[in-house]
């Protein structure tokens, strides 16, 4: 929970203004009511951006922009958003406003449809400047292409150890790309992923808010070189 709602929601609404080119739309009434509300539950200002940029990307998709965004319209790509990384970091159970069990279940598309985009992104981040993690690529986008050609007819355990192995690729790229951040950049994504995990810490034992941490650096590591999520859920 944040210790300053209204600070939160100007902070919000400085953000809104960027992307609406500086226009400048005030957040009041019903729509400052809906932003405290992100605020107690904890949804950090960084996640609050990323639903906010997916709804201007959904936006921008359809032509010219008629008008500027409110907030309001943003709300449901900032609860995916939220929802996303409560996953992601192991802290989805710990929300009193959504129990556990109606979560719901967010797959993005097939594993054949997933191998595809996986193959078409790791090669695009092969080809990039950053030469790094060249030879961990090479050998994870020979494995899903090679995985890819049988992946429409895959079923029972042949499907589960495919499933199962490609969250092995993650885990090893993501141990990669820890690999190759200097100690200020590590430090620096650790420090973010406290203030991340801050509403929450009070509420976890120190070993679930160790493995959160875990998880939640490494999302961010993973974000800091623009790598994809090799595994399938």
């Amino acid at each position: 929970m944040s210790d300053d709602p209204e600070a939160y929601c100007r902070d919000v609404e400085a953000y809104l203004c960027r992307k609406n080119d500086g226009h400048l739309i005030r957040i009041v009434g019903p729509a400052f009511e809906q932003v405290c509300g992100w605020a107690a539950r904890g949804i950090p200002i960084k996640l609050v951006s990323r639903g906010i940029d997916r709804y201007f990307e959904r936006y921008y998709s359809k032509g010219p922009r008629r008008r500027p965004v409110r907030i309001e319209f943003c709300e449901a790509d900032v609860l995916d958003v939220f929802d996303e990384w409560r996953r992601a970091v192991g802290v989805a159970r710990l929300s009193a406003d959504r129990p556990s069990d109606e979560e719901p279940a967010r797959k993005e598309g097939t594993l054949p449809a997933h191998l595809e985009r996986l193959v078409a992104r790791l090669t695009a981040l092969r080809a990039g400047e950053d030469r790094r993690l060249d030879a961990v690529l090479d050998d994870i986008v020979r494995e899903v292409d090679a995985a890819r050609g049988g992946s429409k007819s895959v079923r029972g355990d042949a499907r589960t150890a495919l499933v199962e192995r490609l969250r092995a690729l993650d885990a090893r790229l993501v141990q990669a790309a820890r690999d190759v951040c200097d100690a200020t950049t590590l430090q620096r994504l650790e420090d973010d992923a406290d203030r991340e995990l801050a509403p929450f810490r009070q509420r976890m034992s120190a070993e679930a808010y160790a493995q959160s941490k875990q998880l939640c650096v490494d999302r961010l590591v993973r974000e800091h070189l623009r790598l994809p999520v090799i595994a399938f859920e």
